[in-house]
């Protein structure tokens, strides 16, 4: 009886209670940034996001329910991105340890010699294509390769930014079309449809996107902004050849990493397993960048212990080095766990925003009537578009973003005799792609953190990223590559 009572005083949301978070989460977050810039992601953003959290909670309890539904909603959220954060600060480690060994001046000292200002973001999207479809992860791209070709640009002086668009262009095209890809592998459950017809089926989108982003790529490189005036890259390449004893062993944590994946590690472990190779070798191999390391650490004259306090701190708070050259010093002086904490307290908030807003029926409220208005297919393509960006708006998480037009939609696309490759296909363009433009999405963070670049600064350069979904879109309206289907028993039922 008490139960059935409960029940009875819950109350559906109105269509106020589900625009309110959206409103609040507006004002917030363009308050933050009209009044910190580029630093509202420093701290201002987060708090926002907190703020958003406790507006939703509110509606919640308003509308009857408890404080812990809310808490154990919260609670959800947090499980689901526990693999996310344990990536993220494996990330951190891999990027001080790969400094410290070299591995990253390494790919820097060869990638100088090779790459060349006139063609040189094609050749970062293209690189970072190939790796991201050998190991299916865009974030591992973009975390290892992609930090040094943003390295070589900033020594060549060509844009960290448009490099970073063409590395998160790159990086996203590979992981679509892997089948090692989560998200690839996780579309396709969701929307009952086989892996590799997925695939096939997001190449109609994703190869056409690619070739747009090449071609921008190219113009960009060749009558873009001009290289900018930096210290010359002789200076640069004997300083870095001086500092460290650059080899091809160096890039063996590397290969350690896409073993690892390609052989299906979970990605944490794998990156982390690279970052204790990557720590031990570099005790070997770089004796005196681990002895002055050691010195600037303050760390034990031991010299066994004082290697390990030297790798263990730059796994813990990232490797620092002194070079008298800023354009280096800039370069290397990064990576550690805790250089990601402001990024995790990010997406905290922002999945767990997202929750609220799933757990309590405030986005089926939204999403609902927009399935109803959609009377057309293309009219349909353009309500999962809207939904999945959205999602990776307010939810801040590209697994809502993912699952959840999928998972709405999936019977809409059934009733309408469209097969469930179509909906997968849109699903991933608008739910995996885009987030990575979005500054306080788990993905956008990421990619900010890791690069050094600021979401809003690379956004207007991530070709691929923009182009994708628009395409599915307009596939949807002009019905190219539209797959029909007879409509399930379980769709006529409905």
């Amino acid at each position: 009886m008490t139960d059935s009572l409960e029940q009875r005083a819950i109350r559906s949301p109105s269509l106020a209670d589900a625009i309110i978070p959206l409103v609040a989460l507006t004002v917030l977050i363009g308050s933050s940034i009209a009044l910190f810039g580029l630093d509202a992601l420093d701290g201002p953003i987060q708090v926002a996001l907190v703020m958003c959290c406790a507006v939703a909670a509110l509606i919640a309890l308003k509308n009857g329910h408890r404080w812990s539904a809310v808490q154990e909603a919260g609670q959800g959220a947090l499980s689901s991105i526990t693999s996310a954060l344990f990536i993220l600060l494996a990330v951190g480690a891999l990027i001080g340890t790969w400094n410290l060994s070299g591995t990253i001046p390494t790919l820097v000292y060869y990638g100088i010699q090779v790459l060349s200002p006139g063609y040189f973001y094609v050749a970062t999207a293209t690189i970072c294509g190939g790796v991201a479809m050998s190991i299916g992860s865009s974030w591992t791209t973009a975390g290892t390769v992609g930090v040094g070709l943003v390295g070589i640009a900033t020594m060549l002086g060509v844009s960290p930014a448009i490099t970073a668009g063409a590395v998160i262009s790159g990086a996203y095209l590979g992981d679509k079309l892997s089948p090692l890809s989560e998200t690839t592998i996780l579309t396709a459950q969701m929307v009952k449809v086989d892996l590799y017809t997925h695939i096939r089926s997001q190449a109609w989108t994703s190869v056409p996107a690619f070739v747009i982003a090449a071609v921008v790529f190219t113009i960009l490189g060749v009558a873009g902004p001009p290289p900018l005036d930096t210290v010359g890259e002789e200076v640069e390449l004997a300083k870095l050849s001086q500092i460290f004893s650059i080899t091809p062993l160096n890039l063996l944590p590397l290969a350690v990493l896409v073993i690892l994946s390609a052989r299906k590690a979970p990605a944490s472990l794998a990156l982390l397993a690279a970052s204790l190779w990557a720590g031990a070798q570099a005790v070997v191999q770089q004796h005196d960048v681990v002895e002055g390391f050691v010195r600037e650490i303050h760390s034990s004259t031991n010299v066994v212990i004082g290697s390990i306090q030297a790798v263990w701190r730059a796994m813990a708070n990232g490797f620092t080095i002194n070079s008298g050259i800023g354009e280096i010093d800039r370069l290397l002086s990064r990576g550690g766990m805790d250089s990601m904490l402001l990024t995790i307290w990010l997406i905290i908030g922002a999945v767990t925003f997202g929750a609220l807003l799933e757990q309590f029926g405030l986005i089926d409220r939204l999403v609902n009537p927009m399935i109803a208005a959609a009377k057309s297919t293309g009219r349909l393509y353009l309500s999962v578009f809207a939904t999945g960006i959205g999602l990776n708006i307010v939810a801040g998480d590209q697994y809502i973003a993912l699952v959840l037009p999928s998972r709405v939609f999936r019977l809409e696309f059934e009733k309408r005799g469209l097969a469930p490759q179509n909906l997968s296909r849109l699903a991933a363009d608008s739910g995996t792609v885009t987030s990575a433009l979005v500054p306080w999405n788990s993905c956008g963070a990421f990619m900010s953190a890791v690069l050094g670049v600021s979401t809003l600064a690379y956004l207007p350069f991530a070709v691929f990223n923009i182009v994708s979904p628009l395409l599915s879109v307009v596939y949807g309206y002009t019905g190219f590559k539209l797959v029909k289907a007879s409509p399930t028993k379980e769709a006529e039922a409905t």
